[in-house]
């Protein structure tokens, strides 16, 4: 009777023609109080794309007070009052009220709403690399503080923001926040990706599912944030590679089953969350070469023995990135002052393959509108230096994540049509199709879906 009594109390107040703020007040009050609800309840009150709900979610917030507080305080006494649960946009709703509470609660400490709701969504992904049992080697405080340099308008966050009284509080209050359970004993997990951005890093099971193998040769051609690599460190090396879950280990000699990895391949190992594979056809120093863009914005050219397996590894690797890699929290980048990519989640997606390929086709739909705003401002002719190089960087990230959204949509899409789960089946029947070889799995050539080819200086 309660939960029929709440639907019908609630569909009245929303579909009424004005919005009533002490109907508003009086359901966060029962929202704070649990007064007919339950935690998994709360957040999707509060994060309906309405006028009622802003307005439940502004009364909701007003009940909390964070001055004085970090950061972590703050959302720690914030989640654990729900569980955010729901849509992307839902959560980015909740969250983007949260920041808003905060900024308004300590007006001295940030300048910007902008820049509350950055340090709140990378607070967030910390919960990625400190969660669950053996993840390996985890952040420290001093790491994360050097991983949001610049981002405060860009300007340092204050340190006193974000400390925490010692590392375990640390820990204990993020697994808290995702209510994350793993089974030590079910799966063996290793940390990734040592060298590049904590922040992105990915924890991952080493006895994951097996998309592909085979040999390749590898050349690292940019470090985290597209910096480029040092001549000494880019020579070509070969591997046996492996494609298991959302990553690719490249081990010295070929794989055997009995063979556990070792330190080394760990280290070799390449996160492929949120990565794009595509054709190097601007290279020509060698045959069947393709780029792989990573996470943190890495670059690597990996060499196939021949043309087909070059595809073969393009697709795979696409396929599997689509069908894997979590949606992003939300970003607050289009006010920032200094240009930073939005930091995006290691872990493995919870959404069905068909939520999945929306999320990416919205994704799409949004970057490209952003995209357009961008090209189509007239640019001050004052802007320069270091502004226009902040507009460049915005812009080429931009048409990247289009073409990676782009691919990744596409190519989801074609599979849930054909309805195969082996990749090989789907992979034989796309290159099969001439309406669709090569266009969704090479990023440079899916010209006709507006998806523009990505240019990457190589020497």
């Amino acid at each position: 009777m309660i939960n029929k009594y709440n639907n019908w109390f609630i569909c009245s107040l929303v579909n009424g023609t004005k919005a009533d703020l002490q109907a508003a007040k009086r359901l966060a009050k029962r929202l704070f109080s649990l007064d007919g609800f339950r935690k998994s309840d709360v957040a999707r009150h509060l994060g309906k794309n309405n006028d009622f709900s802003q307005m439940v979610a502004e009364e909701y917030l007003s009940n909390f007070s964070f001055s004085g507080l970090t950061i972590d305080q703050a959302l720690r006494t914030f989640l654990s009052q729900f569980a955010l649960m729901g849509e992307t946009q839902e959560r980015e709703r909740v969250l983007a009220q949260f920041s808003r509470r905060y900024r308004q609660c300590n007006p001295e400490r940030v300048p910007t709403e902008d820049s509350v709701h950055t340090l709140t969504c990378a607070v967030m992904l910390l919960n990625t690399d400190l969660h669950g049992n053996n993840v390996g080697k985890r952040m420290s405080c001093s790491q994360f503080i050097t991983n949001l340099e610049g981002l405060n308008d860009g300007k340092d966050f204050p340190k006193d923001l974000l400390k925490v009284r010692d590392e375990e509080e640390l820990r204990k209050s993020m697994s808290e926040l995702a209510e994350v359970r793993t089974d030590s004993a079910s799966h063996t997990m290793k940390r990734l990706g040592s060298g590049g951005n904590p922040l992105v890093g990915v924890a991952q099971q080493a006895d994951g599912e097996l998309y592909k193998s085979g040999f390749l040769v590898r050349k690292v051609h940019a470090d985290p944030d597209g910096k480029r690599t040092p001549r000494g460190k880019r020579g070509w090396k070969s591997f046996y590679a492996l494609l298991k879950g959302l990553v690719l280990y490249l081990q010295k000699d070929e794989f055997r089953v009995e063979r556990e990895l070792s330190e080394e391949d760990v280290k070799n190992a390449v996160s492929i969350h949120h990565s794009l594979a595509m054709r190097a056809a601007d290279y020509s120093k060698r045959p069947n070469v393709f780029y792989l863009r990573t996470a943190d914005w890495r670059v690597f050219l990996l060499q196939a023995p021949n043309a087909e397996q070059m595809q073969s590894w393009i697709t795979r690797i696409n396929v599997v990135a689509a069908m894997f890699s979590a949606p992003p929290f939300p970003a607050a980048i289009g006010s920032q002052k200094r240009f930073s990519r939005p930091l995006l989640p290691g872990s493995n997606t919870k959404l069905s393959q068909e939520e999945q390929v929306k999320s990416h086709e919205n994704r799409f739909r949004a970057v490209s509108s952003e995209l357009a705003d961008l090209t189509a401002s007239t640019p001050n002719q004052k802007v320069k230096g270091r502004e226009l190089e902040e507009q460049k960087l915005r812009q080429e990230y931009l048409e990247f994540e289009k073409t990676r959204y782009g691919t990744y949509a596409m190519l989801l899409r074609a599979k849930l049509s054909s309805g195969d789960e082996d990749l090989s089946a789907f992979e034989s029947r796309l290159f099969d199709d001439g309406g669709l070889q090569r266009a969704h799995s090479s990023p440079t050539l899916p010209l006709e879906a507006g998806i523009h080819p990505i240019v990457i200086d190589v020497i």
